[in-house]
């Protein structure tokens, strides 16, 4: 089968038409979020594979899915040690081949945090926030991540995977953007500051 047999085109182009509905439905918080919304688009419609296939960097270039854990009642948001990075992040994995990647969110949350994905009210089952970022380390590559937010009570996480992660944190927004950057994904600062604009514009519409 080559590049062109109308089979292969045509499952190829219903989920990458998903993934541009997806991306271009996200409002950009700020230039650089303009930026790597532009590239994003660019990126998927010009056909380029967007699915990690072989561990850690095929293609060099592909789809992540971040879920933040919000406790709305605590007003706190889950962080992890991720191992691997060296960093305080959002849980979350690479897209599958073909997966939607709010269906990345499904599986992930249950596989690393032992709990049902929830959407949030604010933003449902849709990205608040996209990030491209160069990993750091051996393997290194760019992940085009999608940041999703759920909705839980932080007494029901009552484990998580040791094999990814070294311990887990609830913050508040201002302790979040207390911490330093260099401890964080390189993006959180500007996500937490999004997510505080979203909160408040629904408070405002309700």
């Amino acid at each position: 089968m080559t590049s062109t047999d109308p089979l292969l085109t045509a499952s190829d182009d219903q989920p990458r038409a998903r993934l541009l509905g997806l991306v271009g439905a996200i409002e950009p918080w700020d230039d650089l979020e303009r930026t790597h919304l532009e590239t994003v688009m660019q990126w998927i419609a010009g056909g380029a594979p967007v699915y990690r296939v072989r561990k850690p960097d095929v293609p060099a270039m592909h789809l992540v899915s971040y879920f933040v854990v919000l406790d709305n009642t605590r007003g706190q948001l889950l962080l992890v040690a991720h191992r691997k990075a060296g960093l305080w992040l959002p849980a979350g994995g690479h897209v599958e081949p073909g997966e939607d990647p709010w269906a990345t969110v499904v599986r992930e949350c249950h596989e690393e945090l032992g709990i049902e994905a929830v959407a949030s009210p604010i933003t449902g089952e849709h990205p608040l926030f996209l990030t491209v970022t160069r990993t750091r380390g051996q393997g290194a590559h760019t992940d085009v991540s999608l940041w999703y937010l759920l909705d839980t009570d932080a007494h029901t996480i009552t484990s998580y995977d040791q094999d990814e992660f070294k311990a887990i944190r609830w913050l508040t927004d201002e302790q979040v953007l207390e911490e330093s950057a260099e401890l964080l994904d390189p993006h959180m600062h500007r996500f937490t500051r999004k997510l505080q604009h979203a909160r408040t514009r629904r408070q405002h519409r309700g």
